[in-house]
């Protein structure tokens, strides 16, 4: 990518989630951070395809999933196919061999393709160079089968704002009978704003039927200079926009949401993103470029990419996706929980210095006196429970170690023991749980001597 974009595909290598309690839009405010399930997550555990295969699109035709990606070993768009998102064969075939008139024929521009069964056949939305704006555009292009080959349609681009660096990145959703198109104008190609568009299109996909709105623009420090790769779907009464932010190009990459009530908005952003290199534990390298797609088991999964730790490809990696009172939780990505933001009681909730958000949990200090988080997990199993705390108990005049009571899901599950910190010097321990899937209670409650507690994390 030139200096001057944050993700552009041309030099890719194309070479604190508050409790159940809290009322949908508080648990968005606050922020789901991501959600680590068992060990055997597929994102923690690997990519399910171990090869360049960046910003992925994924569709189902029959019983066989279809993967596609952006550019690579000389092919404009790369395939793969897998009967169970975990294993997947690589294609050796260029499933659009050809490009638009309109596109200046260079492999190394073509990117993020969308694929989609328009009724009689496939219809595939993808990512050239205008010759005549020099700008990256979205072209159409279709086949019979999802396997290809797809031909182009049309004799110019399908949408290519120039004057707003491009268009990229293109997505289809369709409701009441409608399909629409979500892209990302390319304006971090020149110094301008990223907005994510929503368009209606025709059935087929090949022609625009209105006008584009916009939704949502970078505006948030983490998300750097751009936000892009767009994936919308709906679940529980209102849309969810996934979508990816900051370098492409390193670890800084993310993939966040923000949610609506109405199709055309307005969107409310995350506090926090879904997935990054360190809600990974740093198994998965700037996550980004999803796609979400329902599995053979009819749930939710969400395939995205991630560099090597090389970082000579970015691989194709699968995970289990939940849904916690309608808002995105991924196996594998670890979710905060602000204990002032948990079921307190008999306790108080203090201004603390170093402390996360600034707030700490304290005078635990009576035997009913507990602190309560609501998790969520995807997929049951054996987890971790990291807990952020400050222990400055004295035991006459030495300094000691202080414990809290665990339980989980009402059952005692042993207790966390705390070495000696000192107050306001906050510091983690671990300790594993074993927790169903869906909604989980964490209670840690007055043990021996005295602990404040900054999050809780499970992972």
């Amino acid at each position: 990518m030139p200096p001057t974009r944050t993700r552009s595909r041309t030099a890719r290598l194309r070479t604190s989630r508050p409790t159940a309690l809290l009322a949908a839009l508080a648990l968005l405010l606050v922020g789901l951070v991501g959600l680590t399930g068992s060990p055997a997550a597929a994102a923690a555990a690997g990519p399910v395809l171990d090869r360049n295969f960046p910003d992925p699109d994924v569709v189902k035709e029959g019983g066989t999933y279809h993967a596609y990606a952006t550019n690579g070993e000389g092919k404009n768009i790369q395939h793969a196919t897998s009967t169970d998102l975990k294993s997947w064969t690589y294609g050796a075939a260029d499933v659009l061999p050809a490009l638009g008139a309109w596109a200046r024929p260079d492999r190394g521009l073509v990117w993020a393709p969308e694929v989609f069964d328009n009724g009689a056949g496939f219809t595939m939305w993808y990512v050239a160079r205008d010759q005549a704006s020099d700008k990256q555009c979205i072209g159409v292009a279709t086949a019979a089968s999802a396997s290809g080959p797809f031909q182009p349609v049309g004799s110019g681009p399908l949408v290519c704002p120039a004057a707003d660096g491009g268009a990229i990145d293109p997505a289809s959703y369709t409701e009441g009978g409608r399909r629409y198109l979500l892209w990302k104008n390319d304006g971090n190609c020149c110094a301008l704003d990223t907005w994510l568009h929503l368009q209606a299109v025709s059935a087929d996909g090949t022609a625009t039927t209105g006008g584009a709105v916009r939704l949502i623009r970078q505006d948030r420090a983490w998300e750097g200079n751009v936000i892009e790769a767009p994936t919308l779907v709906k679940r529980d009464g209102h849309y969810v926009l996934f979508y990816s932010a900051d370098s492409y190009a390193d670890e800084r990459y993310k993939t966040s949401y923000a949610v609506a009530t109405a199709l055309e908005g307005p969107y409310t952003k995350a506090a926090n993103p879904l997935m990054t290199t360190d809600t990974f534990g740093g198994t998965v390298i700037g996550p980004g470029g999803q796609d979400v797609v329902t599995g053979p088991d009819g749930r939710d999964r969400i395939l995205f990419h991630g560099w090597s730790a090389d970082h000579s490809r970015r691989a194709l990696y699968a995970a289990d996706l939940g849904w916690a009172n309608g808002y995105p939780v991924v196996n594998g990505s670890k979710v905060l929980y602000q204990a002032e933001n948990a079921t307190v009681h008999n306790a108080v909730v203090r201004a603390a210095a170093g402390a996360l958000d600034g707030k700490a949990v304290g005078k635990i200090d009576f035997a009913d006196s507990y602190v309560e988080f609501s998790v969520f997990v995807p997929t049951a199993g054996a987890h971790t429970l990291t807990v952020r705390y400050g222990n400055g108990s004295l035991d006459g005049s030495a300094q000691t170690a202080a414990s809290h009571t665990l339980t989980v899901n009402g059952a005692a599950a042993g207790e966390v023991a705390y070495p000696y910190t000192g107050w306001d010097n906050w510091r983690t321990v671990a300790v594993p749980v074993e927790l169903r899937e869906g909604w989980n209670t964490l209670r840690l409650g007055k043990g021996a001597f005295f602990t404040e507690l900054d999050s809780a994390e499970v992972a």
